[in-house]
Parts: structure tokens; C-alpha cells; sequence
């Protein structure tokens, strides 16, 4: 007899753990997904470090996972998933991979951690300790990073390219790969995550032509689908949609609803018949930067061009800054040249005095 328990709306957050033959053991990274449990990871947006944990329930987790993975005897590096009830502290082990996975390779860029290198190392017979941390090259592997930056990874789907495909996700994977950004906050990092996927997204805002009924649209939200994301940003701009309400029907975590709730009061502000580009504040300007628009996106709602904004934007010189990822937070030097640029800085890490050259790539 096969019992089940349904669990559809509660968290799904993963852990990456390193274990040595010593028994040294490190959480390296903890990743929530946007979407609630019922999406294959693969096919959800997700959020390193962990947004909408308690402090409670981050250690909780973390206790497990390493109790897990001694008790399993794994030596090198794994992942632990977990299903977590919203409304309380039970939670439920999803899986226990004993192997590098797509979440591994997400963890080692969101973290800048070698986790391939290092459960090599390990596998080798190397422990934790001997082990040098790559980035700061003056302290050990045996460490937790310690992230100053939020990281989003969307997948990217090629379902149009098949004529009568669904467009409904779940527990099996239909995404065929996925990008990754990085910005100090949740709102920059998911507008630079979505241009990415795509060039014809312009960041969080409903696709063009668009124009689902009511019954159309309680259903896409409702129902994850590929466009989930786009649904919701019709819903929230076009229909006045109550993160509540959205909350309901989705039980997507209202934090990412409110950081949600924030592009679209911007977006709001930038479209309104008044505003121009010529009557565009300073404030106003950093503040449509700093929650990940881009100058072509405040273009299109300003009726403006993408030179002019970015005119603007130089004589109010208002220009993202180049932070460096070090793991620790600041804790220790980084000489790793592992770069982001954001809007919500004040200072550079990397002076740029030499004249250096740049290759850019495309494939």
C-alpha cells in the first residue's frame, strides 16, 4: 500500500554539503526555490542564499544535512533537499544526492567555492584543512562561504520550438539549461536574471500582447507553466493583484511577492503619463537602477531612447560599481578576479589604473 502526504505548498530548499575522510563537514551553500514544492528544481527560479528562512530554521536544516551525510558515510561532496511546512518546523528530506549535480554547479558559482576541485581533492585523500580556499588563497577550504550578494538562477526552456507541447511544469524537467545573475539585491538580480534568459525580455513586466482573461489568468498562476513569472507580472501591474491574493493562489513565499510588488511600484512610477525622461529625478533614476532596470526598459516606459537614458544617467553620473565575490563577506583580502556589477554600492573593489583588455565571448 502506498501512502502519501501531500505537501503542495511548502518550501524547497537545498543544501550543499563537503565531507572529508576526517569527518571535517561544511555546508557550503543553502538554496530556496521561488517556486513551492511541485517543481522539479531544475524547472524553478532559485534563490542562493536562502531568503525567507528563519534563523531557526536555517540551522535546523543545516544540523540535518550534516547529520545525514555522516550517517551515510559520504566523502566528498553532496546535497540535501528538503520539503519545509511554511506554517511550522516540520520538515521532510525530498533526496540525498551523494554526487555533483546541476545544484552543485550553481552552488560552486553563486559561492565561488570549487566544489568539483575540492571533492576531487577529497577523493584523493586530501582533508578540508589541507585544502587552500581558492579565493582568498590565505585561508583553508574548511569554511562556510559567507555571501554579501544574492544570486537567481531562471531556467531556460525551448517549449515554443514544438508545436503542441504543454507549457505546464512540475516534477519532471523540460528546461534545457539556465542562467545565473548577481546583484545585492533579490529585485537586480532577478531583472538581470530574466534579461539573460532572453533579449526580448525586457526584465519583470507582461510580455507584449498579453491580455489574458480573468479565468485565463487565475489558471496560468495558479498552474506553473514556463510564462508563470510574466503572468505574474501582468497580474500584479495590469490588474492591481493584492500580494495576498497573489499569496492564495500561488503560495509562492510573500517576501518574493513584496520584492516583486517593489519592481512594479517603479515600473508604475516610470509608465505614469507625466513622467519623462526630462522630468526624471536623480532619485527617481538611481532608484529604477538599483531595482535592476535597465536603461532600454526605463526607455520604453519614459517614451524615451536608450542613449538619452543613459545621457541621463551620465550627467546625474550615476554608474553600477564592480564588486568582487570573496566568500567571506569582507572578512579577509580576495585577490580573485570573480567580478559583478551593481547599482548598489558605493565603492569599487578593483581599481581600474592599468589599461587591461577585454575578450568578449559569445556560444
Amino acid at each position: 500500500i502506498l501512502v502519501e502526504k501531500s505537501m503542495r505548498g511548502w518550501k524547497e530548499v537545498e543544501y550543499e554539503v563537503v565531507r572529508d575522510a576526517q569527518d571535517n563537514c561544511v555546508t557550503v551553500c543553502n538554496m530556496e526555490n521561488f517556486d513551492p514544492l511541485g517543481v522539479h528544481t531544475g524547472d524553478s527560479i532559485v534563490v542562493a542564499p536562502s531568503q525567507t528562512l528563519s534563523d531557526a530554521e536555517y540551522h535546523m536544516l543545516r544540523t540535518a544535512a550534516i547529520k545525514i551525510v555522516r550517517h551515510m558515510g559520504v566523502v566528498g561532496e553532496c546535497n540535501v533537499q528538503y520539503a519545509l511546512n511554511p506554517h511550522s518546523m516540520e520538515y521532510c528530506v525530498i533526496e540525498m544526492n551523494a554526487r555533483l549535480s546541476r545544484s552543485s554547479a550553481l552552488a560552486s558559482k553563486a559561492t565561488g567555492y570549487p566544489l568539483a576541485f575540492v571533492a576531487a581533492k577529497i577523493g584523493l585523500g586530501w582533508t578540508l584543512p589541507e585544502l587552500q580556499n581558492s579565493v582568498t588563497t590565505t585561508t583553508t577550504a574548511c569554511f562556510e562561504p559567507s555571501l554579501d550578494y544574492v544570486v537567481t538562477k531562471i531556467p531556460r526552456w525551448d517549449l515554443a520550438k514544438f508545436n503542441h507541447v504543454s507549457r505546464d511544469i512540475g516534477s519532471c524537467m523540460k528546461s534545457v539549461g539556465e542562467v545565473m545573475a548577481i546583484g545585492r539585491t533579490f529585485e537586480e538580480s532577478l531583472q538581470k536574471a530574466i534579461r539573460s534568459v532572453d533579449p526580448s525580455f525586457a526584465g519583470f513586466a507582461p510580455l507584449p500582447g498579453l491580455t489574458p482573461n480573468d479565468k485565463e489568468l487565475e489558471e496560468m498562476l495558479r498552474s506553473p507553466t514556463d510564462r508563470r513569472l510574466f503572468y505574474l507580472a501582468y497580474a500584479m501591474i495590469e490588474r492591481g493583484y493584492s500580494v495576498d491574493r497573489l499569496h492564495e493562489i500561488t503560495a509562492i513565499d510573500r517576501w518574493f511577492l513584496y520584492k516583486l510588488e517593489n519592481i512594479c511600484e517603479v515600473h508604475r512610477a516610470l509608465r505614469d503619463p507625466h513622467q519623462t525622461l526630462q522630468n526624471l529625478t536623480r532619485a527617481q533614476l538611481e532608484t529604477a537602477k538599483r531595482t535592476g532596470f535597465s536603461d532600454a526598459q526605463i526607455a520604453r516606459l519614459t517614451n524615451a531612447t536608450e542613449d538619452g537614458v543613459r545621457a541621463a544617467r551620465a550627467a546625474f553620473g550615476l554608474r553600477p560599481f564592480v564588486k568582487r565575490i570573496d566568500t567571506l563577506a569582507g572578512e579577509f583580502p580576495a585577490p580573485t578576479n570573480y567580478l559583478y556589477t551593481t547599482y548598489n554600492a558605493a565603492t569599487d573593489d578593483v581599481s581600474f589604473g592599468d589599461r587591461g583588455t577585454m575578450v568578449l565571448g559569445s556560444g
